[in-house]
Order: structure tokens, then C-alpha cells, then sequence
């Protein structure tokens, strides 16, 4: 089954003969970029069992060591990623308790992990209360026991665990802030990291003295460990004073709930315990393992680029900025390889991977790949043959259910056939009712995966 389960309506769009090619080139090179995150495949891949010993890439364990292997974690990523365990080990589980997305229980055969489902991308209770469990369970452990901590992209909401003090609708407010400011996830993990009892660390501090094992699917720029699901087995860099700046930079410090306000300020004046930090004895037995990122579904997409006979090149897989600003360079170069032949020649096939950012000015429906590709549409109209697709590896983008969309030279005309006005659709961050009212987002529904964005240009 194609992980796009409307491949074939979007190539259908297209007007031309060059449009549809194009677009099938590019969207079989995101169905490739799919396929090779599979969390549970890329689990098997990682894994070697032999007897009682297990090896994760370069690390060794003797399972006979340990009198119990519980398994905790959250994120999108997670239901595969226990899935993939329970296969592993199976009886030798003791207990397990993972957070997934909501509505998505009941697709994963887990075994002795137990599967609750939590809200995203804003914390709800039935997350925070998995997340007191995971916690409680962490806490239980001792020295001859190994944890192993499943982490992945959404783990910051779907592991939200707040300071005493701090309300869960107070989480909620924060996060909703966030989201709507255009700060970088980086930034808003840093937030959150110190309004948490559970991440920036605090999570290995609390399982000492258990083998922490922590299996980590990337969802940010760099693979940074401390702020990948808000770094809950990773020493912390950052500081409350850090997070304050950030809140002021994007100039909601004062809309931010009173008690998140006062938490942060005694803790910049040094009231409050500051997250474990790098060289802290807590990460002493803690290992953390990067089993897949967003250069390793760029790499597949261009695999297949090459299969379909393109000059293909990876441009990046550390983009980061405002979507519309994104949409418009990529569609730039798709623009001067049309015209010059570079950087090269045709045909041409460009990847980029990373995440980008909306600042929320108007009140309509949107994300972040959406908004980046009527962007770009309105570079390229009029341009023949050539292609522009971005996704959310998560099959979600912004608070929409597609994952992204496609345009070519000819969108906006279609779009003007139909009625739709380009310009107020961007100025009013609704991209997703422009895309499906032309039959144009790309929709996968939830992939279990989450590795940031990926973008195609494709040039005939």
C-alpha cells in the first residue's frame, strides 16, 4: 500500500504531461523518505540479539545482568518502537509503560508494554498521568535493573509531566503560545524542559541507580540529544535564564500563566534546582542511541531520485526559518536550474530536510509545509515542469490532517479557475483551505514516525 494514499489523484492534477511526470518523481521520493524511517524496522535493523546478550550498534549488554528490564518512553514514533522491543525481548520484559498519540493504541501488538495515549501537540491528562507512572516506575529501580526509554519527535507534549506548582491548563497555555509564536522547537523545548519534572534530564536523575538505555528517533535540526522530546535521559546546557529570554524574544513573557512566570524567576535567581547539567553523575549508567534522523530519509528520497534517473543532489538537512521564506528559496533554485542549468542539470532532483516555522499573523488553517509550498507556487508560476512536495515525516502537518502538499507552475492558475485567492490565503496563514479546495495536500494520516520535514524540487 503507498504510504501517500492520494499519490495518484495528485499526480492527476497536474495539466501537463512534464507536471505529472514531475510530480511522480517527487512524491515516490517522499514515499521512499517514509519507508526508510520506519521506527520498527529501524529498531530490527539496530538490534542483535544472541542468547542473553544484546548488542546496539557499538554497545554490549548482558541481559542475564539485570533482574528486571522495564521499558517507559513516549512520542510519535513510540507504538512502533514498542512493538519492535516487545519482538526483541519479549518475556524477558518485566513492565513497560510507553505514551502514544491518541487514537492509536490499538494498531500496536506490545505485549507487557502497556500503551496509553496522550494528546499532541498539546499535553493532556491522560499523558501527564502516564508520565507520573513512567516516573514512578523509573523511581522504583535499582541497581541490577535496566531501563529502556523509548524516545521520539512529540515526546515533549505526549510526556508532559509539570513542576509543582504549575497546572497542567497552565502546560497547556504555554505550549499553545509557543506554538503560535514562531519560536524553534529548540526554543520551545527549552521552556519547557524547566517547567518539567520529567524532561531536561530529570528523568535520569530520578533512575539512578538503574542501566538507563535510550532509544532516540530524531525530530530536531542537528540531533541534538538535550532537546529531542525535551532531552528527558540528556544532561541539559540550558538555564531558566535561557528560557526567560526566549519568552521575551518572542514577546509573550507577560501572556505566559503567573505561576510558569514565578517558577522561571526563582529559578534564574538560583531558588530552584536547575535541570542535571553535563559531567552530573546521574547520566553516569545512562546511554543514549540515535537510531534514525532526517538525513536518513533525505538520503532514501534521493536514492530513489537517482533510480528514476535525475541529477540529484541532498542540499540540506538543517533548514530552519519562516516556511514562506523556505518556499521561496527552494523555488529560486528550482528556478535557475530551469533556466541555467545550476547548480544541476536537468533533469534535476534537490532534497532538504530540517523544520521550519510559522509566525501566526491571521486565523486560518495551516502548517508549516503547506504555507512553505504556496510560497513557492507563487515563485514558480508559470514554470513548466517543475515540481516542488514538503512534508511532515509525521504525517501531521500543523494542526491539520494532511502532511503536506504539492504545487507546480500551474497551481495558481488552477487556483484562479477555481476562485481562490493566493495572496489572502498566505497573509492569513490558511494554506490548508487553499490546498483542499485544489485536491492538493498530501495526506498519509499518522506514519508513526517523526523525523522533521522534507521538501523535493523537481525539474524536468
Amino acid at each position: 500500500m503507498s504510504p501517500i494514499v492520494n499519490k495518484e489523484t495528485l499526480i492527476q492534477n497536474a495539466l501537463t504531461t512534464a507536471d505529472r511526470n514531475v510530480r511522480m518523481a517527487a512524491l515516490s521520493s517522499i514515499e521512499a523518505a517514509l519507508l526508510a524511517i520506519n521506527p520498527r524496522q529501524l529498531i530490527l535493523d539496530h538490534i542483535q540479539v544472541q542468547g542473553s546478550r544484546i548488542q546496539l550498534d557499538s554497545l554490549q549488554f548482558d541481559l542475564d545482568q539485570f533482574k528486571r528490564i522495564i521499558v517507559i518512553g513516549g512520542g510519535k514514533a513510540s507504538g512502533l518502537m514498542a512493538e519492535a522491543f516487545q519482538t526483541i525481548l519479549g518475556d524477558r520484559i518485566s513492565v513497560g509503560l510507553v505514551n502514544v498519540l491518541s487514537g492509536t493504541a490499538s494498531r500496536y501488538a506490545t505485549g507487557k508494554i502497556a500503551l496509553n495515549e496522550a494528546g499532541h501537540p498539546i499535553p493532556n491528562k491522560d499523558g501527564m498521568q502516564g508520565a507520573r507512572r513512567m516516573l514512578e516506575l523509573a523511581e522504583s529501580a535499582q541497581g541490577n535493573d535496566l531501563i529502556v526509554c523509548l524516545i521520539s519527535g512529540g515526546g515533549s507534549a505526549m510526556m508532559a509531566l509539570p513542576r509543582e506548582g504549575l497546572s497542567l491548563e497552565d502546560k497547556q497555555a504555554i505550549t499553545k503560545l509557543l506554538l503560535r509564536s514562531g519560536a524553534d522547537i529548540a526554543e520551545m523545548n527549552v521552556v519547557r524542559k524547566h517547567l518539567s519534572d520529567f524532561k531536561g534530564g530529570w528523568l535520569a536523575r530520578k533512575a539512578q541507580p538503574a542501566t538507563l538505555l535510550s532509544l532516540i528517533l530524531s525530530d530536531v535540526v542537528g540531533d541534538p540529544l538535550d532537546s529531542i522530546a525535551s532531552g528527558p535521559t540528556a544532561p541539559d546546557p540550558t538555564t531558566y535564564h535561557d528560557a526567560i529570554e526566549i519568552l521575551h524574544k518572542y514577546q509573550i513573557w507577560e501572556q505566559v500563566p503567573a505561576p510558569a512566570r514565578k517558577i522561571l524567576e526563582e529559578g534564574d535567581k538560583g531558588l530552584l534546582p536547575e535541570t542535571p547539567k553535563p559531567g552530573d553523575p546521574a547520566f553516569a549508567g545512562v546511554r543514549n542511541v540515535i537510531i534514525g534522523n532526517n538525513r536518513g530519509a533525505c538520503l532514501a528520497a534521493k536514492a530513489r531520485l537517482v533510480e528514476l534517473g535525475f541529477h540529484t543532489q541532498l542540499l540540506t538537512s538543517h533548514f530552519e526559518g519562516e516556511a514562506k521564506d523556505v518556499g521561496i528559496f527552494l523555488a529560486s533554485i528550482a528556478s535557475e536550474i530551469l533556466h541555467s542549468g545550476n547548480p544541476l542539470p536537468r533533469p534535476a532532483a534537490l532534497i532538504a530536510g530540517g523544520e521550519s516555522t510559522v509566525s501566526v499573523r491571521g486565523n486560518g488553517v495551516g502548517g508549516r509545509n503547506q504555507e512553505s509550498m504556496l510560497s513557492a507556487a507563487i515563485k514558480i508560476t508559470g514554470e513548466k515542469g517543475v515540481c516542488l512536495a514538503s512534508i511532515g515525516t509525521d504525517g501531521i502537518d500543523g494542526p491539520t490532517k494532511a502532511a503536506g502538499a504539492v504545487v507546480d507552475g500551474l497551481t495558481l492558475m488552477r487556483a484562479k479557475d477555481n476562485g481562490l485567492d493566493y495572496k489572502k490565503a498566505l497573509s492569513n496563514n490558511d494554506s490548508h483551505t487553499f490546498f483542499s479546495a485544489l485536491g492538493d495536500t498530501i495526506m498519509t494520516g499518522p506514519t508513526g514516525s517523526n523525523v522533521n520535514d522534507i521538501a523535493i524540487v523537481c525539474v524536468a
